[in-house]
């Protein structure tokens, strides 16, 4: 597509209590610094479609920032090995939710940003990371979480949550069942945030990646689901970064 070939994204490197990551970066055209999305991807890391939809955002006029949480060379050839990368984080919440904030203090300060503009997309895993992001009270604009996991060690308080929260969940997600969904509803509503949470009924995980569509029970790529939570997310950007 025409966004992706015109995108060239570099290397974007981030340090946390002595582990290093890197993700990738590019900007669009012209003088900056630029309304930014930082993106998280699922647990087994980018692939095809993420790197699409990162390309298409650059096109938008959006400085671009794909995070990587895993170590830099963590082994993620198979999903069993990227499984181990992800199970270690979920295991220790803590440094997990500092870890995005690390990202995001470092994306923040590039030049090409523009610190006051800033949103965070994530997928599955990804919507996890955002979803902390915004629980760690940083001073952004918008999250987004697109099949994500929603429950966490430590809900929000009345007042910490900055940004608006956008969740695209799914009814037939084995990973985000209804019952996380109505907690999730409860925390917002009580933390007072200002929030959208849409129900596809009879999406299933990872919704909108056909990368993975079928990888297994319950992982199901939907093409409605996909396109009307990824036109609702264009709108909240152009409305929310400007």
């Amino acid at each position: 597509m025409k966004g992706e070939a015109m995108a060239e994204f570099t290397p974007i490197e981030c340090t946390h209590d002595g582990t290093l990551m890197e993700g990738m970066a590019a900007a669009p055209d012209g003088a900056g610094p630029h309304p930014c999305v930082i993106l998280f991807p699922g647990a087994t890391g980018t692939g095809p479609t993420f790197r699409k939809r990162a390309a298409e955002l650059v096109e938008l006029g959006y400085f671009v920032a794909c995070a990587d949480m895993y170590e830099k060379g963590a082994d993620l050839s198979t999903p069993e090995a990227a499984g181990t990368q992800f199970m270690a984080l979920l295991e220790t919440p803590k440094e997990l939710r500092a870890r995005v904030v690390a990202w995001f203090e470092t994306v923040a300060a590039r030049p090409e940003a523009d610190a006051s503009r800033i949103a965070a997309l994530g997928y599955c895993f990804g919507g996890k990371c955002v979803l902390e992001l915004a629980r760690s009270g940083a001073e952004l604009e918008a999250v987004v979480s697109f099949h994500g996991l929603l429950t966490t060690h430590d809900p929000a308080a009345p007042g910490t949550i900055k940004p608006e929260v956008v969740a695209w969940c799914a009814g037939q997600d084995p990973y985000a069942p209804m019952s996380h969904v109505e907690e999730f509803r409860k925390e917002m509503r009580a933390a007072e945030v200002s929030h959208q949470i849409t129900m596809f009924s009879y999406a299933q995980h990872s919704f909108t990646d056909p990368d993975h569509d079928g990888l297994q029970e319950g992982i199901a790529y939907h093409q409605l689901a996909d396109r009307v939570s990824w036109a609702g997310t264009v709108a909240v950007l152009e409305q929310l970064l400007g």
